[in-house]
């Protein structure tokens, strides 16, 4: 009777997405093949059981039968999930072989088909399940009852009294059964969008990283190529020289893309330190490095983002005459003059990567004031 305790995950959870529901339905395949080869074959023999020890003739069992089979059949009916398509047949028929038994036969075990039946059917009803339990019981005990119109001996007992107590107890069970039944599924749903999250996760630091890779770039040839521009009528060498340069950079990019694609990428902290370096001076920014002490290896790559994020930021949105940027073991800050006072504290390329800082156990902070811009990452005790 255990089996009997729990439905088949049921399907109104929702819509969910296509993997979802396969491997839902995948897990539901195999916990009702799991019911239907255990629970049978013990659910067979207590309908034997059942008809054997209340029949008294043999054409008693013409009568208890129908109520043992509604039983199986509804079971079977369960575990391939289609309880509904025989569960008001399987109940009707049950439930005409307990009156029957109880005033006709003597058999006061006749109820055991119609609330096999009921466990089944009734924690799977879309509304007013608990009082479809209820009226079963009350069903169960009222007809157990009436055996006192036919019988003046011991009815309250076998008929009214257990009868009662193992509907109860199998009803409440049934209804625990089946919340465990939709915790499964809840559980599957949730590793899958965990999945999914997982992936769509992944896509947000690929489209962040191709932002720090092009997206700095193309701002870098956008100044080279307007200085070349300037500097071909008075210094042709030099123009020549900065398209060299753009030429040089546009092949990196390329090359840190297809990094990026096979997951190669890695960048290096110094290289990124010479470079912003070397674009401020070309921006006539004046700049500053300080290296406390050299960064962590753990961290480099993650603070070697930040700057190249901070630098394009600084070109692009800033006004800025001089920067500082201070390096220690595990974190780096950049501070800038020429802040604009009505621009955004914190721009899309930091807050993304604020939230992979964090989850890194790092953290990321901004903040404006007198005119200065400052930008800090920091790691463990760097904080």
């Amino acid at each position: 009777m255990v089996s009997l305790l729990a439905g088949p995950i049921p399907s109104n959870t929702g819509r969910v997405k296509a993997r979802s529901l396969r491997i839902t339905e995948a897990t539901q395949g195999r916990l009702r093949r799991l019911n239907l080869y255990t629970a049978m074959p013990p659910i067979v023999l207590a309908a034997v059981v059942v008809v054997a020890v209340d029949m008294r003739t043999w054409w008693h069992a013409l009568v208890l039968a129908p109520g043992a089979i509604a039983a199986l059949v509804a079971f079977e009916r369960w575990t391939a999930n289609d309880i509904g398509r025989v569960a008001w047949p399987c109940l009707i028929v049950a439930a005409a072989v307990w009156p029957v038994g109880a005033l006709t036969l003597g058999t006061p075990n006749a109820y055991w088909g119609v609330i096999s039946v009921a466990s089944l059917a009734l924690p799977r009803l879309p509304r007013h399940r608990y009082a479809a339990a209820v009226a079963l019981l009350v069903f169960v005990a009222g007809i157990g009852a009436t055996r006192f119109l036919v019988d003046d001996g011991d009815v309250l007992g076998p008929y009214v009294l257990v009868p009662s107590v193992l509907t109860a107890g199998v009803m409440v069970l049934s209804f625990a059964g089946e919340r465990f039944y939709d915790i499964v599924q809840e559980l599957e749903v949730s590793r899958e969008r965990e999945a999914e999250l997982a992936v769509i996760r992944e896509r947000v630091r690929f489209a962040s990283d191709l932002h720090d890779i092009q997206g700095h770039t193309l701002h870098v040839v956008k100044l080279k190529a307007a200085l070349a521009r300037k500097l071909v009528p008075t210094d042709p060498a030099r123009a020549e020289q900065e398209l060299c340069e753009i030429h040089d950079l546009v092949g990196d990019t390329i090359q840190q893309t297809k990094e990026l694609v096979y997951a190669q990428r890695r960048l290096n902290l110094s290289a990124e330190l010479e470079n912003a370096k070397n674009l401020f001076e070309a921006a006539g920014i004046r700049v500053r490095i300080t290296r406390e002490s050299e960064a962590d290896a753990r961290v480099s790559e993650m603070l070697g983002q930040v700057l190249r994020e901070t630098t394009t930021n600084i070109l692009r949105h800033a006004q800025a005459t001089q920067v500082r940027i201070t390096l220690a073991r595990e974190g780096i800050t950049i501070v800038n003059d020429g802040a604009a006072s009505n621009g955004p504290l914190e721009l899309r390329g930091l807050s993304a990567l604020r939230q992979r800082i964090v989850t890194d156990g790092g953290e990321l902070t901004v903040k404006a004031e007198a005119g200065e811009f400052t930008t800090s990452a920091a790691y463990g005790g760097a904080r």
